[in-house]
């Protein structure tokens, strides 16, 4: 059977997709929303949550229990998914990521919120990587820009939403509506994937013939290897100090532990959840490192801006909700931008380029923020770093163009979970370097008597601040701005390492093929312009010459639908086909 040049097809309209296409758009948006908007609300009410329920000791386990879940379920997803199928996987996240949100509303205690946070991020994780999956399963990489934009603005929307929603639940309502809200929007997500979302599925040779195929001491040591890490990273610097043995045991066992999985993921399992084909090209190796470093990057400017307008302009929850509003609201058109540029000229990496050099021209400008600084001042320094990170977003790109298609799932699982790991570190070393700047640099008179230096000194802070009187207040306030100094020196030097890893990049076409295993249930006749080539390899190729669908023999079809539930084995024939419709 002859092959179309996938890089020589012209790209599709998105007006020439069927409805269906765009219901099941809708419920990836819709799934992806709920994880943003929890993420982006939780961290704006986190101080009037700990006050609450008087958890200063344990406050860094409200995030930490959510990442680390959220990372450890990641390289599960994707493999999950290739094996069980798409919708089954994204269900049950939504599902876990439902309970979670409930146990959360519910809490009484800290440790029923960390419970709660835990099962949120099971499902968040298995969220993130599926809505990233599927797309990739339904349109191929050259077209991907405009969609990678769609979830990317759904994304910021959701993060410039959040911090509203948080602040205002914390201020005039109850921080448990951050949670109960969640539930309806999950049972809407829910109904529309259930529905609509009717997708291939590979022929499996029984559900525990398969259970038991899977790699299960490669995902034992992923998870374990991760969570290790991730609980040395929740203690150090806040519990214990990082030269505790409470650190460095699980930290060295966890990070041992991770070396020994990628050896067994490369040389000894024969179906790795992370094959070491998608780190052949060192394209795909440069973009993992800039997912790596941009994901540590964010969460600390997530966390920490908005803790800047809390702690040293004094600003309640809502307010800083709104100061923060630049920097979340700007990520949306630099996501749509980047989007659109890549799709149209195929260059991601003059892309990266400019993003990173925004980043860190943004970060750098943070340090210049303190006591007396105006809130006008802060807007311009919040958009260029939100550019910076929308335009990021092309790192996707990167990983996938060297790559075939039918990598797509363990490939995207593992870019995000880089991205989360990365998170966890940066929590954790940007909670440290603010703790022991804060003790160097607090008045003797207010550490002696205001705090406690077995807890968070952070977050304990922002609630004291507004209670302090004069001088003392604002030595405070200076004293946390400059601590912040640090953080934002930080974040600037890992920019320029991205900025430089960028130049690692080669510069590959954008291809036009997808995984055949997967995609929309057979297709309605006579709604689409455009055809597809499906290969003895698995893979689909586009046809756009003349609106055919171009096959081959029968023994072709039947080796190119072997993995495929609803592929047929008749003989073919060459006839217009509906790419976007399901029967």
């Amino acid at each position: 059977m002859s092959t179309i040049d996938p890089t020589s097809a012209p790209s599709k309209s998105s007006q020439g997709r069927g409805w269906r296409f765009w219901v099941i758009f809708l419920a990836l948006c819709s799934s992806l929303f709920l994880s943003a908007i929890d993420l982006a609300s939780v961290s704006t009410a986190l101080p009037t949550i700990i006050h609450h329920l008087n958890g200063t000791d344990s406050f860094a386990w409200v995030s930490a229990a959510y990442t680390l879940s959220c990372t450890a379920i990641l390289p599960f997803s994707g493999k999950l998914a290739d094996i069980f199928g798409r919708k089954a996987t994204l269900v049950s996240a939504l599902l876990f990521f439902t309970i979670g949100s409930a146990i959360c509303g519910a809490a009484p205690t800290m440790s029923a919120l960390i419970a709660g946070r835990a099962v949120q991020g099971i499902g968040s994780g298995a969220i993130q990587s599926l809505v990233l999956i599927i797309v990739a399963d339904l349109v191929t990489l050259k077209e991907r820009g405009m969609f990678i934009s769609m979830t990317g603005t759904t994304w910021a929307i959701a993060s410039a939403a959040g911090p509203f929603l948080g602040g205002a639940f914390a201020q005039y309502v109850t921080w448990r509506w951050l949670f109960y809200l969640n539930l309806p929007l999950c049972a809407f997500a829910l109904a529309i994937v259930i529905i609509f979302l009717h997708l291939e599925k590979p022929r499996t040779e029984g559900f525990w013939k398969t259970l038991f195929a899977m790699d299960w001491i490669g995902n034992f040591l992923i998870i374990g290897s991760s969570t290790s890490v991730m609980l040395a990273l929740t203690w150090a610097g806040v519990s214990y100090p990082w030269s505790s043995t409470h650190v460095i045991v699980p930290l060295a066992i966890g990070l041992v532990g991770l070396c020994v999985a990628m050896v067994y993921e490369v040389f000894v399992v024969e179906n790795p959840t992370v094959p070491k084909s998608i780190f052949a090209s060192r394209t795909a190796v440069a973009g993992y490192v800039g997912t790596f470093l941009q994901g540590g990057v964010l969460m600390i400017v997530l966390f920490y801006v908005p803790a800047y307008f809390q702690a040293v302009k004094l600003a309640k929850p809502l307010l800083s909700g709104i100061y923060f509003l630049p920097l979340m609201a700007a990520i949306s058109p630099a996501a749509v931008a980047q989007g659109i540029i890549i799709g149209k000229t195929g260059n991601y990496k003059l892309v990266n380029l400019v993003g990173w050099g925004l980043m860190c021209l943004g970060t750098g400008l943070l340090c210049l923020l303190g006591p007396n600084t105006s809130i006008g001042v802060t807007v311009p320094i919040q958009i260029a770093a939100a550019v910076g990170i929308g335009l990021i977003y092309s790192t996707q790109f990167v990983i996938l163009a060297p790559i075939e298609p039918t990598l797509n799932a363990q490939a995207l699982s593992f870019m995000v979970f880089l991205r989360s790991f990365a998170q966890s570190w940066s929590v954790a070393i940007g909670a440290t370097l603010l703790q022991n700047q804060l003790k160097h640099r607090l008045p003797p008179s207010f550490s002696s008597t205001q705090l406690s230096f077995n807890a968070d000194i952070s977050y304990t802070i922002i609630q004291v601040i507004p209670t302090l009187s004069e001088p003392l207040r604002t030595q405070v306030r200076t004293a946390f701005a400059e601590s912040l100094v640090l953080l934002w020196k930080v974040c600037a030097v890992v920019c320029a390492a991205g900025f430089l890893s960028v130049f690692a990049q080669q510069s590959i076409a954008l291809h036009e093929k997808k995984d055949a295993r997967f995609g929309m249930k057979k297709m309605r006749r006579g709604d689409d312009s455009e055809s597809e080539t499906t290969r003895t390899d698995g893979l689909v190729e586009k046809d756009a010459s003349n609106g055919l669908e171009a096959v081959g023999t029968q023994q072709d079809e039947v080796e190119a639908s072997s993995n495929s539930s609803s592929d047929s084995e008749l003989p073919i024939i060459i006839m217009p086909v509906n790419n976007d419709l399901d029967r």
